[in-house]
């Protein structure tokens, strides 16, 4: 059964922040709320958490992972980016965006796209997870709780821990969660290209 752990929206509690960090140590699958509803969250390193993001979402090799990052500083180091890009995401960040962008050598190679070498990246507006990568020391391995067959992610954190009680480790709940997945950008080519329309508004990058 997974731990359900209940956390203050606003001033998340150290002490269950700093388990649930040491839980993601220990391998553990996390499922955590974020400003566009729910996400699969594992630590970098956790090789048989990414094979269980992708059994219970029914992803293949070519899906794109998501690097969560506290700021734009852990962002520049994950990702390669243009000068034209640089602004565009600077000033889209925090928020509700996915940037697909060419990844660095400080990304490990079974988090690339197979072909494009490309990876996902976002830092979210979202006091809860902030705290659980100010504690964890480096960005967070992410992706959308989003169930086959279905169009929107998962929002409520009981019924997360309902439907994936055997499926993953914990639960994180503050009760404030966002009901749109981000909107997802791909800024790996000269031009952006709009993969999903999500929370966030896409004309800034038409």
């Amino acid at each position: 059964m997974a731990r359900y752990v209940d956390v203050h929206p606003v001033d998340p509690q150290p002490r269950s922040i700093a388990q649930v960090v040491q839980q993601l140590r220990d391998d553990a699958l996390l499922a955590y709320p974020t400003d566009s509803g729910y996400a699969l969250g594992i630590q970098l390193g956790n090789r048989d958490g990414l094979e269980r993001i992708k059994r219970l979402r029914q992803l293949d090799d070519k899906h794109h992972f998501t690097l969560v990052c506290s700021d734009f500083a852990q962002l520049g180091q994950l990702v390669h980016l243009s000068n034209a890009h640089f602004r565009s995401v600077r000033a889209a960040t925090p928020g509700p965006y996915t940037f697909i962008l060419p990844a660095t050598g400080e990304v490990p190679k079974r988090l690339m796209h197979p072909r494009k070498r490309t990876v996902g990246v976002r830092i979210p507006e979202h006091r809860v997870v902030q705290a659980l990568l100010a504690e964890l020391g480096e960005p967070l391995l992410s992706s959308t709780l989003l169930m086959p067959g279905e169009d929107d992610p998962l929002t409520d954190g009981w019924d997360v821990k309902e439907r994936l009680d055997h499926q993953v480790d914990v639960v994180v709940d503050c009760g404030e969660c966002g009901i749109e997945p981000t909107t997802v950008v791909d800024l790996s080519e000269d031009y952006p290209e709009i993969v999903r329309v999500g929370a966030g508004d896409p004309d800034r990058f038409a």
